[in-house]
């Protein structure tokens, strides 16, 4: 993925607020200068100051840009958060500004600001791999799976050779949608077990309380409900492997889920 290092592209627009000061600072000079001298071409003038304007505001953005960084390296991340939203200010159109600033909000856990962040950054560059990358890690945290294994699989059409999106970011993508199908299969069986106990055939029927058929119904309920007080104990987890298996607590191992990683999955890129 991009590093924080990444530079401006050429050609990059600047924020409303700083058009307005240019026009009202044009319109003024414009004003003023027939009464001083005739013979100035103001078009060229204007022109000038526009790239004026433009490089100061690009030198500015950068600046808050890189300390930006230096302060996310530093862990000191809501104060580079402020320092590239003032860039945002001065550069609305800079994607990487966004896409970092998605990378360091999904660290500090704060899942809806890093979508919204990382789908500005796809939308202001949609041929970006790396846009794409930190958008589907977002929508991980957010828990939105199916989006992020749609978002990894644009990612690697836009560059196949970049191995860590093959083998880190959708292959775990691949693993948590298992996941959660086997989840959701999981919680289906336990609802129409349940359902089997509480509507049990046998129960409409009227038996012979000296005959056989009484025990052999209340085995059958029995079994009913031993099937569904083993899935209420089962989990469905993810091993070390990467691998789905279900967990039933009391064979050797417990159904809660596995702790999580030590590290992150999303980390800040150094310079």
């Amino acid at each position: 993925m991009a590093s924080f290092g990444w530079k401006r592209k050429a050609g990059e627009k600047v924020s409303k607020s700083m058009v307005q000061h240019f026009v009202a600072e044009t319109e003024k000079a414009e004003e003023e200068g027939p009464n001083q001298d005739e013979d100035v071409d103001w078009l060229q003038v204007t022109k000038k100051r526009r790239e004026v304007l433009l490089e100061d505001c690009g030198a500015q953005s950068r600046r808050l840009k890189d300390e930006g960084a230096q302060l996310a390296e530093q862990g000191r991340h809501w104060e580079a958060i402020k320092k590239w939203d003032q860039a945002i200010h001065l550069t609305p159109d800079n994607p990487v500004l966004y896409e970092m600033k998605s990378q360091v909000l999904s660290i500090l856990q704060e899942v809806f600001p890093a979508v919204e962040a990382a789908e500005m950054a796809q939308k202001l560059r949609p041929l970006w791999w790396e846009g794409w990358q930190t958008l589907g890690r977002a929508q991980l945290n957010l828990g939105e799976v199916d989006l992020a294994v749609r978002s990894f699989q644009v990612a690697i059409h836009l560059c196949p050779s970049e191995q860590s999106l093959w083998q880190d970011d959708l292959a775990w993508a691949r693993t948590l949608q298992k996941q959660h199908l086997a989840t959701k299969e999981k919680m289906q069986q336990e609802e129409e077990a349940r359902k089997q106990i509480l509507s049990a055939p046998e129960l409409e029927e009227d038996f012979d309380f000296e005959s056989d058929e009484v025990l052999a119904a209340c085995e059958a309920i029995a079994e009913r409900q031993t099937k569904y007080e083993e899935l209420k104990k089962t989990s469905v987890v993810i091993d070390g492997d990467g691998n789905v298996k279900n967990l039933v607590a009391g064979e050797g191992t417990s159904a809660s889920p596995l702790p999580p990683s030590k590290e992150q999955f999303i980390k800040v890129r150094g310079l």
